[in-house]
């Protein structure tokens, strides 16, 4: 028999399945982890040794308001490793600057005070200067363009204003964007939610290079370049992450060069082969990315393309924010059907993208294809109400599942950190 670990919020849950049955495990290759003071060493070694631009601490010499864009409660960035040293070196080389950590929420809510400090700790959060980006708020932005997708770019006027703007970020697949990090700090991290959606609206959406994994020809992809070199984004250090969220890779230097570079190491270490099974069992690796069905969408994507024809994905989440999104669960809850919901969805012209659009077409497209069993602590009703299966215990939904399919002994995929690895 072989155990199955399934990270679950801050626990896991474990699925036991006959060695016979069990097609592949898809996950990163191993790694040893870095102590704490690894980590800082690794951090410090990249930002003095960057990719493509002189080390940090000589790049903001002279500089006199510096802005580094950290990313919010919703990413697994170890920023309580990363930020330290980051503001270290730019003290070292400009010991009198005005510093401000410009928190990317993109269209995310803000982020709590207790999020932000386990997110950066204390000393960071009492003594920096710390503003949390607001979409909506259009007083707060500026115009600066036109998108390569047609839509005006709008950003955060604390970012534009800087003499020096950098960014803070993890590089991970991406379900639509490719890969996390780099110019995604920008938009849609600082963005206006006009930029957001329509960076986001259904035609890239459905496009087959805007998938996990993907950079090139990548329509989403070449909204966020456009919108990093407006911003003028001089320096990122973005890191690889262990499954315990901790750093263990660091790239720094030129927003594009280091970044494909952290793309490129990343491909090393968590590309899998599609190995399909009509049954297959992911989850979102745990806490933080694993808070409501909204984030739940992206390991089911990666599940999709693991999941034969007609089978059934077991999505394991805990979800204790619920849904995750309002226009989320409303439009999914009140369709009629899902295939004249994915019809309309098509319709809607760029600049009329709708909030939370991208992520329900994504879903709705996923379940016109297969079943999904999520396994959660989200209340039963608001799952089944969005169309999907609910059950209390991934025992029960494997069960479930084996009724779908017609077959007790049907082959199973397991992917435990569907975020984490990318086909």
């Amino acid at each position: 028999m072989a155990t199955i670990h399934i990270p679950y919020g801050n626990t896991e849950l474990k699925l036991t399945v006959p060695d016979r049955r069990l097609r592949a495990v898809l996950e990163p290759k191993p790694i040893s982890p870095l102590t704490a003071e690894q980590e800082e060493r690794e951090v410090r070694r990249a930002l003095q040794n960057p990719i493509g631009t002189p080390p940090l601490h000589r790049m903001v010499r002279g500089k006199k308001n510096i802005v580094i864009v950290s990313s919010d409660h919703t990413r697994p960035v170890p920023s309580r490793a990363i930020m330290p040293v980051v503001l270290d070196e730019i003290r070292r080389g400009s010991p009198g600057a005005d510093i401000t950590i410009l928190i990317a929420t993109g269209m995310h809510r803000k982020p709590t005070k207790d999020e932000l400090l386990s997110k950066f700790g204390s000393g960071i959060v009492d003594n920096e200067r710390i503003v949390v980006h607001d979409s909506y708020d259009a007083a707060a932005m500026d115009d600066v363009g036109v998108l390569p997708s047609g839509s005006r770019l709008i950003l955060n006027r604390v970012a534009l204003e800087a003499d020096f703007l950098m960014a803070e970020g993890c590089i991970e697949p991406h379900f639509f964007a490719g890969f996390s990090g780099g110019g995604k700090s920008v938009l849609p991290g600082i963005a206006g939610e006009l930029s957001v959606r329509a960076n986001h609206c259904a035609a890239f959406i459905a496009s087959d290079r805007a998938v996990g994994g993907n950079l090139d020809g990548n329509p989403v992809q070449r909204d966020i370049l456009y919108a990093a070199a407006k911003a003028r984004l001089a320096f990122i250090i973005n890191v690889l992450i262990d499954e315990n969220h901790n750093v263990f890779k660091a790239f720094a230097g030129h927003r594009e060069d280091a970044h494909f570079a952290g793309v490129e190491a990343l491909r090393a270490f968590a590309q899998a082969e599609p190995i399909k099974s009509p049954i297959v069992v992911t989850g979102n690796g745990g806490y933080p990315l694993d808070q409501n069905v909204y984030q739940s969408v992206k390991s089911m994507s990666t599940a999709e393309r693991a999941c034969s024809d007609g089978g059934v994905i077991i999505a394991v989440n805990r979800c204790e924010g619920g849904h995750g999104g309002e226009s989320f669960y409303r439009v999914l809850s009140q369709a009629a059907d899902l295939e004249s919901l994915h019809d309309e969805i098509m319709r809607i012209p760029a600049e009329e993208t709708k909030i939370d659009q991208w992520e329900y077409q994504i879903l709705a497209r996923i379940m016109l294809k297969f079943k999904v069993i999520m396994v959660t602590e989200a209340p039963r009703g608001m799952i089944e109400d969005m169309g999907l299966l609910f059950s209390d215990s991934i025992e029960r939904a494997l069960e479930m599942a084996e009724i779908i399919v017609g077959d007790r002994e049907a082959p199973v995929t397991a992917i435990p950190n569907g975020i984490a690895v990318f086909i």
